[in-house]
């Protein structure tokens, strides 16, 4: 399958701060792209490089197989790009940013930007200034989806957003996707909202790629093991090939694993851990990242 983009062996530094090194992952067309992380290990980063807004130490990122860092203009117009915070005009319109935004892109669809402010229920002359933030930002969600872009970039699209603002900008995102054949690329703190939006996922650790996957394939093969032990006694866990993370409180832990019981239950036995009652439980998309990642 054709890959939108392909970001191969990215390095990146904030002075002597090493963001990740040899960073790599493709993004096939049509697909919905998410890439999670802990503040800090380099989302932003990663799409202001894939924008040409940043240089990588080493590396590189292509778009439609040109170089991110010297798109021509006529590729810049197929990608729809959301900044984080939502940055806009605040003192024009609804009207007056999408005559504004429609001079530069030559596919322009302003159906699609009205049918949002429609379910909005704003008025044409209301100015964006008057509008609360989660309003805004379906603002800038009407005007990329208005751009018909065939590839959109939306980082940390939920700032901002209630619950019933972020169900509707999903709702709009997965119609434009399947629709089209469109391709997305999304981070978000949020991770719950994109358990059943996103199908390829890339987590990011401190400094390097922790896990690059399908959401289908990490929910059914990664596990949680709970267990109950003595909180008199002095319990230590370390970090194995059976053993991914683990979390210790009083008397219960938990162990995460892409092994499966039989095999942490070895571990168990082999490391003379006096547990009783293991039990797989299951997770969902955000328990598994942060069953992965850790809590802080």
């Amino acid at each position: 399958m054709e890959n939108v983009v392909e970001c191969k062996n990215l390095t990146h530094y904030y002075g002597k701060r090493l963001i990740y090194e040899d960073m790599s992952f493709n993004i096939k067309k049509g697909s919905i792209f998410g890439l999670l992380g802990k503040n800090g290990t380099g989302k932003t980063t990663t799409i202001n490089i894939l924008n040409g807004y940043l240089k990588p130490a080493s590396g590189q990122c292509l778009i439609f197989g040109e170089d991110s860092q010297n798109l021509p203009p006529q590729t810049k117009t197929r990608i729809g790009f959301l900044m984080e915070g939502h940055i806009q005009y605040n003192f024009m319109t609804i009207s007056q940013i999408e005559k504004f935004y429609s001079a530069f892109f030559p596919k322009w669809k302003k159906e699609a930007y009205y049918e949002l402010m429609e379910k909005l229920e704003v008025l044409p002359e209301q100015k964006l200034s008057t509008m609360s933030c989660g309003q805004r930002s379906q603002v800038a969600l009407g005007l990329i989806l208005a751009q018909d872009p065939d590839l959109m970039v939306l980082d940390d699209y939920s700032m901002g957003l209630d619950a019933g603002y972020r169900r509707l900008f999903l709702d709009f995102l997965k119609d434009y996707a399947s629709s089209n054949n469109k391709t997305i690329f999304i981070t978000s703190h949020i991770i719950q909202d994109l358990e059943d939006f996103v199908q390829d996922i890339v987590i990011l650790d401190y400094r390097s790629v922790l896990l690059s996957t399908t959401v289908k394939d990490f929910r059914d093969n990664f596990k949680q093991f709970n267990f109950e032990f003595d909180e008199n006694m002095k319990i230590q866990l370390e970090k194995t090939d059976v053993v991914n993370n683990f979390e210790l409180f009083k008397s219960h832990g938990a162990i995460y694993s892409f092994k499966e019981k039989a095999q942490v239950e070895k571990y168990l036995q082999q490391t003379k851990i006096p547990y009783k009652n293991l039990k797989q439980v299951s997770m969902s998309l955000e328990d598994a990242f942060i069953g992965l990642t850790g809590k802080y």
